[in-house]
């Protein structure tokens, strides 16, 4: 039998240091310890509450790049070693962070490193990296507190300094002031400006200035010449909140949070509103809707009453645009011809209104708006010929009026269906065609480029049989799939040259280009759809944040938007837009208004009445609705959120450490179960006591998870006591 050998550890000397090794900076310390262990991480951004908005995100991206310096994927990020400086950033945001714009920096930083194109890989990783410290920073807040980072909108630091001597009151709101502000489209004579865009540029103009402006401030975030600008590089970002600043970044991770849509489905079923009163002196903040004290009128600037009036307004529309096509008057102007031009006024103003409210870059990103433009452009092409024929008596110009009007149908029959795209399954599609129709696009540049080369060769080899329009034509056949019209004409063509060229070009163009095209098409199709939830959240959130971005105290409904558009708008060219005026607006829009709140009073009664005892996914309001909190008020409720987020940290923390001390005889495996099972415990009490209460169903979930847990747990240990078993066995 052989001999056997054991090794055994040489004890350390009695009393000395030496021979002791360097503890695992991942192994098991004290509570007290753990609790510190955050502070000791020598890269930590020290935010302070008063830091301005350009420091905060200097800070973030110094640590960002200090720690993310290896090319990783979002879900290496998220589930791996790799992400281990991400967990400890937003542990550290947790206890020792306050500042209410710290969710609006690390998205703004999301936005500047995925532009990067140089070293493509490492910058997607941060940008990944901040917007995964952005949603887990959410889940660790309640519901109330969720609801403040995301709404906070960057202030105007020269306000700031004018509001230091009443920190108390927000801002004031009155006509011109945005309902979700965006610097980029506010008027050069607003006097709550400071910093204003050069030449008020738009569309991809101020994309790249904001993205400039975070360039400027991340190159310059090791040295001191940042701090003596003139001109502050975060400007751009002024009034933007943190929900708008995600959707121009494309973090469609972080808006498919459930923390983030039940702030979005508050939004959109108005139980978070901006304006609770209609009056003078209405101050503009978000706040959770009360109805006991609210305005009735204030819920026309519900998003999902803006959306439901829209489709009526283009089912009106609709009808209107048929009935001028069946009557079709050659000779005159009919009474239905001239309530389709009122509607068409009035949908073209309200677009207008709504591109000045939401700015170019929110208005581009909805694909219904692009509808919305070609039916202006055709509409307005039909009224300029439909004139210039009628006045000139041109038969041929009128009949071409209709023609095109009969194009508007192209456009506007699907846009009173553009109400489906709130749908899970067409909200999919939707993204999913985007993106073939780019692809689409861009391949059709390389069909084109050969079609004119075998063009210009079939032309001039067959330039004695048949002209350069039947040449264009035949290869256009041939392209679509017509292949026989090649084979019944290349001899003609040339007796020579002619078979050669044209077998070569119906296989390019059947074969290859065609083959390639739907190859192409199909991974555009599976790259999104593999994403489909994300996709619509996205597109939804779009909707509801485009529909909740007017800048106006009163908004008017088209085609009630004719009336003040006829009475008020002459009168401001040499009157002054005192209280007068805007009283005046308010008591029009009551007046014209007052069936649709009435509608929407009776359907608001019926519906809380059906879901009385109902569960409701999105955020709840207080019982007296009170506002979302400002930032001196955040600045109030620091100090114990602070002692409440650190009590529950160190608890978590002492459960670890009894969870990793367990039984003498426990494996490595177990303990770690073990301190899975404590944090998790510790997950739900705290959502317990920071959340609404938990549905059937999420606790059948957690209830499946434990017995899961006890299953595996059982496993193991059965594992350990067989091969415990078969080393003695063995040894005997």
């Amino acid at each position: 039998m052989p001999v056997i050998r054991v090794r055994s550890l040489r004890l350390p000397p009695p009393g000395g240091e030496e021979g002791i090794r360097t503890p695992s900076p991942y192994k098991f310390k004290s509570p007290l310890t753990m609790s510190n262990m955050i502070h000791e991480l020598p890269d930590m951004p020290d935010i302070e509450a008063d830091d301005s908005f350009r420091l905060v995100i200097k800070k973030l991206s110094l640590y960002i790049a200090e720690n993310i310096r290896l090319s990783s994927t979002f879900e290496q990020l998220r589930t791996t070693a790799a992400g281990d400086c991400l967990r400890h950033l937003v542990d550290h945001l947790v206890l020792n962070c306050d500042h209410p714009a710290i969710v609006n920096a690390l998205l703004a930083l999301k936005w500047h490193y995925g532009a990067i194109t140089e070293d493509k890989g490492l910058n997607d990783a941060r940008a990944s990296g901040c917007e995964i410290a952005a949603w887990r920073l959410l889940t660790h807040l309640s519901e109330r507190e969720a609801v403040d980072y995301c709404l906070y909108e960057i202030p105007d630091p020269a306000l700031e300094t004018n509001r230091q001597s009443d920190e108390e009151e927000t801002s004031q709101a009155n006509e011109h002031s945005p309902l979700i502000a965006r610097a980029w489209t506010e008027s050069m004579a607003n006097p709550r400006r400071k910093h204003e865009l050069p030449n008020n540029p738009t569309g991809n103009k101020r994309r790249n200035l904001l993205l400039q402006s975070l360039t400027r401030l991340t190159m310059s975030m090791t040295g001191e010449a940042d701090s003596n600008d003139e001109e502050d590089p975060t400007a751009p970002f002024i009034n933007l909140n943190a929900l708008e600043i995600a959707a121009i970044a494309d973090a469609k991770r972080f808006l498919s949070q459930n923390v983030v849509q039940k702030i979005i489905t508050g939004i959109w079923n108005g139980d978070i509103v901006f304006w609770d009163n209609l009056s003078v002196h209405t101050e503009k903040k978000p706040r959770f809707y009360n109805p006991r004290t609210a305005d009735p009128f204030s819920r026309l600037r519900v998003p999902k009453y803006l959306k439901s009036f829209e489709v009526v307004f283009f089912a009106s529309f609709l009808f209107l645009y048929y009935a001028v096509l069946v009557e079709r008057h050659p000779t005159r102007i009919t009474p239905l011809e001239i309530f389709l031009y009122l509607w068409l006024a009035a949908f073209s103003y309200d677009e207008l209104s709504e591109w000045i409210d939401a700015g170019s870059i929110f208005y581009a990103a909805d694909i219904w708006n692009i509808f919305d433009m070609a039916i202006m452009a055709i509409g307005f092409t039909y009224m300029v010929l439909r004139i210039i024929g009628l006045r000139t008596q041109n038969e041929e110009l009128i009949d071409l009026a209709f023609d095109v009007l009969a194009l508007e149908a192209l456009f506007m029959v699907p846009r009173v269906c553009s109400i489906l795209s709130l749908s899970p399954y067409w909200g999919t599609l939707i993204p999913c065609l985007k993106e073939m129709a780019k692809d689409f696009v861009k391949f059709m540049v390389l069909v084109v480029i050969i079609y004119l080369g075998f063009l210009t060769t079939f032309s001039l080899v067959g330039r004695d049989s048949f002209p350069l329009r039947d040449m264009t034509w035949f290869l256009t056949k041939i392209f679509f799939g017509s292949t026989f019209v090649g084979f019944d004409i290349m001899r003609k063509i040339d007796p020579v040259f002619g078979p050669p060229l044209m077998i070569l070009f119906v296989m390019l163009s059947s074969i290859l280009l065609m083959g390639s095209l739907t190859g192409m098409l199909s991974n555009s199709f599976s790259r999104v759809i593999t994403h489909a939830r994300e996709e619509y959240l996205f597109v939804y959130s779009i909707y509801v944040l485009e529909a909740s971005t007017s800048n106006r105290l009163t908004h008017f409904y088209p085609p009630f938007n004719l009336l003040a558009l006829v009475i008020f708008r002459p009168l401001r060219l040499f009157l002054p837009s005192d209280d007068k005026f805007r009283r005046a607006r308010i008591i029009l829009l009551k007046a014209t208004h007052l069936p649709i709140v009435f509608v929407i009073a009776i359907y608001e009664w019926i519906r809380g009445t059906s879901l009385k005892g109902a569960t409701y996914s999105a955020v709840k309001a207080p019982p007296h609705g009170v506002p979302i909190a400002s930032p001196a008020m955040m600045r109030k409720l620091a100090g114990p959120r602070r002692e409440m987020r650190g009590r529950r940290s160190i608890t978590s923390l002492q459960s670890d450490h009894q969870a990793a001390q367990g039984r003498p005889g426990m494996s490595s495996m177990e303990r770690r179960i073990s301190v899975n099972q404590a944090r998790q415990a510790e997950e739900a009490q705290e959502d317990a006591a920071y959340t609404e209460r938990a549905t059937d169903v999420e606790v059948r979930i957690a209830d499946l998870a434990a017995k899961i847990d006890r299953l595996t747990e059982l496993v193991i240990a059965m594992q350990t006591q067989q091969s415990t078993t078969l080393g003695d066995v063995s040894l005997s």
